[in-house]
């Protein structure tokens, strides 16, 4: 996998993380640099040790099924992108809830501890299931986390001041671009596999 399939697959994964921030800095009623760069470490941090995770995970298993791993990959990747673009779906019917937070955006205003690792933690689940496709398609997964880890922070950083000036209404789309990216890519990684394509 090329530095750019991993960039793509980086700014897919980070589109959750992006969504959630948007309504982090909806929430405030003044721009905190603090809160949007404690947001993107956490949501960067978690996003970057999820798919190190399943990494860990699918290398204990890639051995027993290589000559399907690309279809396993696929699959991920497709249910990931199709649950992001189902889930903007849902976004752009009540456009007045966060997908992730479930509260309307101007009344989830919480930084916590807790808070933050519990937001963080639901938008890397999916991160899991790639890092599980990254041992299968046996990536090397330090320069792939660390990307992965990067984009997410830049995003999440950005989701807060984006959502602090103009609101809500770049979750749906950054969810539905996000979706599309990985189904995309899952496509791509099948298609290769099979030799459609170079």
């Amino acid at each position: 996998m090329g530095i750019v399939e991993l960039l793509i697959i980086a700014v897919g994964l980070s589109m959750d993380a992006f969504a959630v921030a948007i309504c982090k800095g909806l929430s405030m009623s003044k721009m905190s640099y603090k809160y949007a760069v404690m947001t993107g470490v956490f949501f960067g941090g978690f996003q970057a040790l999820m798919p190190l995770m399943g990494f860990l995970l699918g290398t204990q298993f890639s051995s027993y099924i290589t000559s399907v791993d690309h279809w396993i990959a696929f699959a991920l990747l497709v249910i990931i992108g199709t649950n992001m673009i189902r889930e903007a779906v849902h976004a752009k019917k009540n456009p007045d809830s966060c997908r992730m937070c479930g509260e309307e955006c101007g009344t989830d205003d919480s930084f916590s501890l807790k808070n933050m690792t519990i937001l963080a933690l639901a938008t890397s689940i999916d991160a899991l299931a790639v890092g599980v496709t990254f041992a299968f398609l046996q990536v090397n997964i330090v320069p792939a986390v660390s990307v992965i880890g990067i984009i997410t922070f830049i995003f999440s950083f950005l989701g807060v001041k984006i959502g602090n000036v103009f609101g809500a209404r770049f979750e749906a789309k950054a969810q539905l671009a996000g979706g599309i990216i990985l189904i995309g890519m899952g496509a791509k990684i099948l298609l290769e596999h099979l030799g459609f394509i170079g």
